[in-house]
């Protein structure tokens, strides 16, 4: 089963796709390092910030690994890369 999502992508992770957001297909059920495999799928320039990424799902972040997680119809997922300050 799939389900659509919202990606919202910001800072570095947006400049790398090159968009703020786009719908994408997903299993509905899946590790947060497989939901990362398949975004740098389609955006090879991502792995760049592979290593610091964190994501947000139902606004509470998820680090990438083993932690499983269920997608439904419509929701949001943020890639937030790391945030450089001043």
């Amino acid at each position: 089963m799939t389900a659509e999502v919202l990606v919202l992508y910001f800072a570095k992770s947006a400049e790398l796709t090159g968009l703020k957001s786009e719908t994408v297909s997903f299993q509905s059920q899946l590790t947060t390092l497989q939901l990362w495999q398949e975004l740098e799928k389609r955006h090879p320039k991502l792995s760049a910030v592979r290593e610091h990424v964190v994501l947000a799902l139902r606004q509470q972040y998820v680090a990438v690994g083993d932690q499983q997680v269920i997608l439904q119809e419509g929701e949001e997922v943020a890639v937030i890369p790391p945030l450089s300050g001043g």
